[in-house]
């Protein structure tokens, strides 16, 4: 385009880009957002494995899910119901914290506290490994748009 003349005889200038700030973000950006996506997708699979590792099955008797391997959110929150529907009836739908402390049932009030909130912290890392992928899609499209913004010209 430089030293393209127009009928007039002036020389044409050659278009300014934005500035390198915005390139320079954008780049980061994506760099960021990737590495978010790779790292909840890692979580995911994470917590997805160590939970088919213990070989829990939703009980038969679940809302939803039943006979489902524990493996996901859904199903973790399924046996986690499931868990405290047994234990309130065995406990004449009592808590852990409403039994007396010398009741011979406290002990399993409590393993079952235990196992659901071990499911529960499972929902948690789930969500947690979503929101982060989630960002980094976010990221990585404000990356690509900063990058765009960047070779327009001015």
């Amino acid at each position: 385009m430089s030293g393209q003349v127009y009928e007039t005889g002036t020389p044409t200038e050659q278009p300014r880009r934005a500035g390198g700030g915005s390139r320079f973000a954008g780049i980061v950006g994506i760099i960021i957002g990737a590495l978010m996506v790779i790292g909840g997708i890692a979580a995911w699979i994470g917590v997805t494995v160590q939970l088919s590792e213990e070989n829990i099955t939703v009980a038969e008797d679940a809302a939803f899910l039943q006979g489902a391997p524990v493996v996901d959110p859904l199903s973790a929150w399924a046996q986690a119901e499931v868990i405290q529907k047994h234990t309130l009836e065995l406990t004449g739908g009592k808590t852990y914290a409403e039994l007396d402390q010398d009741d011979p049932l406290r002990e399993t009030a409590a393993t079952a506290s235990y196992l659901r909130t071990s499911l529960f912290t499972s929902i948690v890392a789930f969500g947690v490994a979503l929101l982060a992928a989630g960002t980094g899609v976010i990221a990585i499209l404000y990356g690509w748009s900063l990058l765009a913004l960047g070779r327009r010209p001015v």
